[in-house]
């Protein structure tokens, strides 16, 4: 029997960071798996311009952050396998007390040495001058190609500087490579630590949800609802992985609705799709309730199909199940119930050949997740869907989403319900990391109940 496990940890402030040695680990693999003869490129996320001269928060490139652990923008990791003089290499803004005034500290090549575990550091000015060296006598050089398309002509230019040297005995690489290949099948498994910061994630995004339950009244808008939620997050130095969906009534038929800017009417269900982010470590969590405290007949029946559609997918959530069969295990529980209620005609064969339960449920149930809310990974090999195994995290969402204007009863119409939890793969089974959120009709109710 598969064994179950749900934690109900309460948010601690207490930092937990990735050590540098678990980061050394991750390089070390990864330059074992790319060979002796290779090389690594990757370069940090660049700032990007909000507005003028105002800027979006900075958040750093995923692969570069699982590689370094280094927050700055400006920098470029290389990783040289087997090199003599140092394989972990980066290059980085240099001190300057002038901009640091104006934009805090920085590590500088020197920090990066001492702090950040590189066997060698250097000026980004210098990379222009350094990285021609690097590439010859590779033979392959992994890299995101397309992500940035300035830095891709750079690239390229170093390596026609190598190629322009033949003749005097210099050997350009003569493969190239994506670094995803290699690199998101070391994410799509997450190691202790980065579990700890999940289950950190998932309980600060707990708080948030019962507190945004706590603020959802008739006649409240959804901004202030968003606001709970966002002070919740912040308050324990996270923040929110993705902009928070706030949906009342029918606005919850629109997935990706994000307005958050209308007012909470009685008898309608509220859908929040919210999830805190915790040391770039995402959470990602749906919860559907009624405003006013008790779900309509219609909204409890299509609710319990949703829930039962979850329920169906979770006890696929073990080793060695098909990545697949938690969909099509919701897939089946969602038109069961739409055929019971009238929604959906024919036979349960038909409409899974057909797919016609698509006019209500037109997603997946779930992806991966961890460094990015749609993490990376492969859902694939070898043109199969692949096995699940431990160390793997995702999300289990199934919903329905009953449009106005469908053609059903007009009881069924403006009604959108998900339920969303995020799911870890143990030896055993699963952990549903974000099982202290309710999400049973009665739990819901009750926790509604307490809002005085």
């Amino acid at each position: 029997m598969d064994t179950h496990s749900h934690r109900k940890a309460a948010p601690t402030d207490k930092v937990t960071l990735i050590a540098t040695a678990e980061f050394a680990r991750r390089r070390q693999q990864l330059m074992r798996m790319a060979g002796e003869d290779a090389i690594a490129i990757l370069p940090a996320a660049a700032m990007r311009v909000r507005s003028n001269d105002t800027h979006y928060p900075y958040r750093q490139d995923s692969d570069f952050w699982y590689l370094s652990g280094f927050p700055e923008p400006e920098a470029v990791l290389v990783l040289v396998p087997g090199r003599a003089h140092g394989e972990v290499l980066l290059f980085c803004r240099e001190r300057d007390r002038e901009r640091e005034a104006w934009d805090g500290p920085r590590a500088g090549p020197e920090g990066a040495v001492e702090r950040y575990g590189c066997d060698d550091a250097y000026p980004i000015e210098d990379m222009d001058e350094i990285l021609p060296g690097l590439l010859e006598g590779r033979g392959r050089v992994y890299y995101h190609f397309g992500r940035d398309v300035e830095f891709d002509v750079k690239l390229i230019g170093w390596v026609n500087r190598v190629r322009a040297q033949v003749r005097h005995g210099a050997q350009p690489p003569h493969e190239f490579l994506e670094l995803g290949h290699l690199l998101h099948e070391l994410r799509l498994f997450k190691s202790a630590a980065e579990l700890r910061l999940m289950r950190r994630a998932a309980a600060i995004s707990a708080e948030a949800h019962a507190a945004a339950m706590a603020a959802a009244r008739v006649g409240v808008h959804e901004y202030a609802v968003e606001a709970a939620l966002q002070h919740a997050f912040r308050r324990h130095d996270a923040h929110a992985a993705y902009h928070p969906i706030v949906a009342g009534g029918a606005r919850a038929c629109v997935l990706h609705y994000i307005d958050n800017n209308q007012r909470l009417a009685d008898g309608e269900l509220l859908l929040i799709d919210a999830g805190a982010e915790c040391q770039n470590y995402a959470s990602d969590v749906t919860r559907t309730f009624p405003v006013n405290g008790h779900y309509s007949p219609e909204q409890r029946q299509l609710y319990d199909v949703v829930l039962t559609a979850q329920q169906a997918a979770l006890a696929c959530a073990r080793p060695g199940s098909s990545w697949i069969a938690g969909h099509d295990a919701a897939v089946t529980a969602i038109s069961e119930g739409l055929l019971r209620l009238g929604l959906l005609k024919g036979s349960l064969k038909k409409v899974l050949a057909t797919e016609s339960y698509k006019r209500f449920y037109m997603h997946k149930t779930g992806h991966w997740l961890g460094l990015d809310v749609h993490d990376v990974g492969d859902y694939r090999l070898a043109g199969a869907y692949r096995e699940l195994e431990a160390g793997m995290v995702f999300t289990i969402e199934p919903g329905i989403y009953i449009a106005p204007g469908s053609k059903v009863p007009e009881r069924w119409q403006g009604i959108g319900i998900r339920i969303e939890d995020d799911v870890a793969i143990t030896r055993n089974g699963h952990e549903v990391l974000t099982a202290a959120i309710p999400s049973a009709p009665a739990a819901v109710e009750a926790a509604l109940a307490q809002r005085g």
